[in-house]
């Protein structure tokens, strides 16, 4: 019955915030106070002999998204969100329970939900189960039906349970990509191409009908790469070797779990009670009457930890900062899901010139976007490391616009599966010229110059107007070529061979010299640290995330003012929802460069 009638409170309240806010500080100020003291009571506890709980359908981010109304009212009042966790929290709070006394082991719980979680951010994930492992206590991981990332991360544990009526996924990976050409024909929608890269594939989908051989082929190595990784890592705590889990994937794909645990994926075949049991064994409750074990969530685990900044005076002063460009890159603000340019060269430049700032390591899960934000970015990371070390720091992907804003770094770091390179641009040029003329629309008009009209989507380009296209995007390819081989001291005809918009793999990519070091975000910070000569530090994320109750009074402000922090109309409930409508349609809604020319990643890979 509480958590009913908190859920309705929170749903309430989230529902109706926005019509409140409008009725003016007084009343909004009355809503911040009864919710910031309830977020106070009853500050989080862990009990002696708990298991720390991660559940492995969260989706880890480098930064938390934006919480609605509703969700902000229901992590205040008590009920931690725990679908989407960050990853240094995720990393943290692992290091953390392995020393503490109050933990005695850590259950992975595994759910029929897939985690979104890329795989370079799973690595170092396993990676933090690895050391938990080595602390010596002991990892459970229990699920119905494992598939390959959660397998991924599971089988770090020292126990692996599957239900009875499961099984194991493990089959392999495969991309695959939608063809739109036919479809725009039969709609009588035109698209002109110009592009720089015979592997910069991301225009392929509007001009053929199956992949080209240079993008099979670069794809392919791609696959086989990560998928390398996967049995290298998901085979070592395990009784089968990298080689095993080959055969094992082509053999059986969907295994079965007798088969899965005669072939050492799985250690018991068991029903959720059986795992119960030996988790209350573990806990010191196997002689009491109850069904579960002593457990605290990992949000709930992390919050018991934090307790403010005690450190000493000196790492308050040498701080590195650690700022994420998470997203497609685009020109202006952007959204809090996109790297603005404006927004983002801003910050570098106030921890460029922040004294206590000392290093800074900008951590970069992006495809790229817009080739002119691009540019803007890469030339404030340029400005930074003539001052202070910047260390980049590669997720998921790093690709594209995204690798060319890293180019300058001091040094850079990727994991063996991040996705990176694609040295490239392009233009996409749509036009409705033949849809219009068979719903019985033309188009006529006058102009003062031959150009005049060049961004025109009612006719097709002529001959003159992508000629000088064609010049623009091999100009903007040219200036990566450069940048790179300036950024990266390698000569300019080594860049050009490894380019074309061609993707790789963070292993390959150290072996070509795109990249400094195999190594994660930490890795990256120990880094950057060390280039700036500090012994003791402080580490501070940017954009900062402010509490609860900041974001509330702030928006009871803003209601009164009219404006937020970046000088635009505050949006509405409803324009919140459409935005979120609007994720769904990602890629169109980032083609906004003002040259229409692009460093995107040539797909949005999909790995299964």
């Amino acid at each position: 019955m509480r958590s009913f009638l908190k859920y309705t409170f929170a749903t309430l309240v989230g529902s109706f915030l926005g019509l409140f806010l409008f009725l003016g500080v007084g009343f909004g100020s009355l809503i911040w106070l009864i919710v910031s003291t309830a977020s106070k009571t009853g500050e989080p506890t862990v009990e002696d002999k708990s298991v720390l709980v991660f559940d492995l359908s969260a989706t880890i981010r480098d930064t938390q998204p934006q919480l609605s109304s509703r969700q902000a009212v229901e992590s205040a009042l008590g009920e931690p969100d725990e679908s989407v966790l960050t990853l240094r929290n995720v990393l943290q709070t692992l290091e953390a329970a392995a020393e503490d006394d109050k933990i005695v082991g850590l259950y992975l719980r595994g759910t029929n939900a897939e985690t979104s979680t890329g795989y370079a951010i799973l690595r170092e994930v396993r990676q933090a189960l690895d050391e938990f492992r080595e602390s010596g206590k002991p990892i459970y991981a229990y699920d119905l039906n494992w598939s390959e990332k959660e397998y991924y991360l599971a089988s770090a544990a020292n126990k692996v349970f599957v239900n009875p009526s499961g099984m194991v996924l493990i089959n392999g990976f495969s991309s695959r990509t939608a063809f739109y050409k036919e479809a725009l024909d039969k709609y009588g929608i035109g698209i002109q191409v110009v592009r720089a890269g015979k592997y910069k594939s991301a225009v392929e989908p509007y001009q053929r009908t199956e992949l080209s051989d240079a993008n099979r082929q670069q794809t392919q190595q791609l696959l086989d790469d990560i998928w390398r990784e996967f049995r290298m890592t998901a085979s070592r705590n395990r009784e089968i070797d990298a080689q095993g889990l080959q055969i094992v994937a082509s053999k059986w794909g969907l295994i079965q779990p007798p088969t899965a645990k005669s072939e050492n994926l799985v250690d018991e075949v068991a029903y959720f009670d059986e795992v119960t049991a030996q988790l209350r064994e573990l806990t010191e409750q196997s002689g009491e009457d109850t069904a579960s074990f002593r457990n605290v969530g990992m949000v709930k685990y992390k919050s018991s930890l934090e307790n403010g900044f005690d450190g000493s005076e000196e790492e308050a002063n040498n701080q590195v900062a650690v700022v994420y460009a998470e997203g497609a890159i685009v020109p202006g603000s952007g959204t809090l899901q996109q790297v603005g340019s404006n927004r983002f060269s801003r910050r570098l430049r106030k921890l460029r010139e922040d004294e206590n700032v000392k290093a800074i390591v900008m951590r970069v899960n992006s495809p790229g976007g817009s080739a002119t934000a691009s540019e803007v970015i890469q030339r404030e990371v340029k400005l930074t490391q003539q001052k202070k070390p910047i260390v980049i720091s590669m997720g998921n992907y790093a690709a594209s616009g995204g690798y060319l804003i890293s180019t300058y770094g001091s040094k850079i770091y990727a994991e063996p599966n991040t996705i990176t390179g694609s040295i490239g641009v392009y233009g996409l040029l749509p036009n409705v010229q033949e849809l219009g003329n068979e719903l019985g629309i033309t188009w006529d008009g006058v102009k003062t110059n031959p150009f005049a009209d060049l961004n025109t989507i009612s006719r097709p380009k002529t001959e003159a107007e992508m000629q000088k296209l064609r010049q623009m995007v091999q100009q903007s390819y040219d200036r990566f070529l450069a940048d790179v081989a300036q950024g990266r001291e390698l000569e300019r005809s080594q860049v050009a061979d490894l380019a074309q918009g061609r993707v790789w793999s963070g292993v390959q990519a150290q072996k070509v010299g795109l990249v400094d070091e195999l190594g994660g975000l930490e890795d990256a910070i120990a880094a950057a640290a060390s280039m700036a000569e500090l012994d003791q530090w402080q580490v501070q994320e940017y954009p900062k995330r402010s509490s609860f109750e900041e974001r509330l009074l702030k928006q009871i402000l803003q209601s009164r003012l009219g404006v937020d922090g970046e000088g635009s109309l505050v949006e509405s409930q409803l324009q919140q929802e459409w935005q979120r409508l609007k994720q769904q349609m990602e890629l169109l809604a980032t083609l906004n460069d003002p040259q229409h020319i692009y460093a995107l990643m040539p797909y949005k890979i999909e790995i299964e």
